[in-house]
């Protein structure tokens, strides 16, 4: 996977809360290989009516170009589904923000490449007010730690371990072999100081 630094788009609001892995890819749809592309069937529920067409008024209808998404509270709740992930990054988007995400979720988010931007309800509740139902441009500069938004800056709370995997496109494994030489160091003196611990010949 690779990594980002920067990234600029339009944002647009989804004045949802607790929206869950489920309304994220409905798991009748999770059946499809990865390979044929599960954007299509991101909010799948919410953005067609039961004929199959689309909700004209919904978001993601009226903007589909929209790579960051403003939401409520307790985005990506629910089940632990990477696939929900995979279909908001297969839609195209690469940002969510909102004010708390599910854990597992943000996980998954982030060793996907898929930043999980956490900002105030107060913050996320005065974007939703400017953005209504248009879009803003948007830039999201990771090395910064700032959200840019309809000229407004918004200070980026990011742990560095999320940083570094997302500006190097790394996923957990990739994280571990970065401290390969420490590790490789500690099993050694780990070795010597405990040689009984270790079968003979090994």
């Amino acid at each position: 996977m690779s990594g980002w630094t920067r990234h600029e788009g339009l944002a647009v609001a989804l004045p949802l809360e607790n929206v869950d892995t489920d309304q994220l890819i409905p798991a009748r749809f999770m059946s499809a290989p990865r390979s044929q592309g599960y954007g299509s069937f991101l909010l799948y529920d919410l953005r067609h009516r039961g004929d199959g067409e689309f909700f004209a008024e919904f978001p993601l209808n009226r903007h589909p170009e929209a790579s960051v998404l403003v939401s409520g509270r307790n985005f990506g709740c629910g089940s632990s589904r990477e696939a929900a992930v995979y279909a908001l990054a297969d839609h195209g988007v690469r940002v969510v923000i909102a004010p708390s995400f599910g854990d597992i979720f943000a996980a998954n988010a982030v060793n996907n490449g898929l930043l999980p931007a956490r900002v105030s309800e107060d913050v996320v509740e005065a974007l939703m007010t400017r953005l209504g139902d248009d879009v803003a441009e948007t830039s999201v500069d990771l090395s910064a730690g700032i959200i840019r938004i309809a000229g407004e800056d918004i200070p980026l709370d990011l742990e560095e371990e999320k940083r570094a995997k997302l500006i190097d496109g790394w996923d957990d494994i990739d994280l571990t072999r970065s401290h390969a030489e420490a590790i490789t160091a500690f099993a050694d003196e780990y070795r010597k100081r405990t040689p009984w611990a270790w079968p003979a010949g090994i």
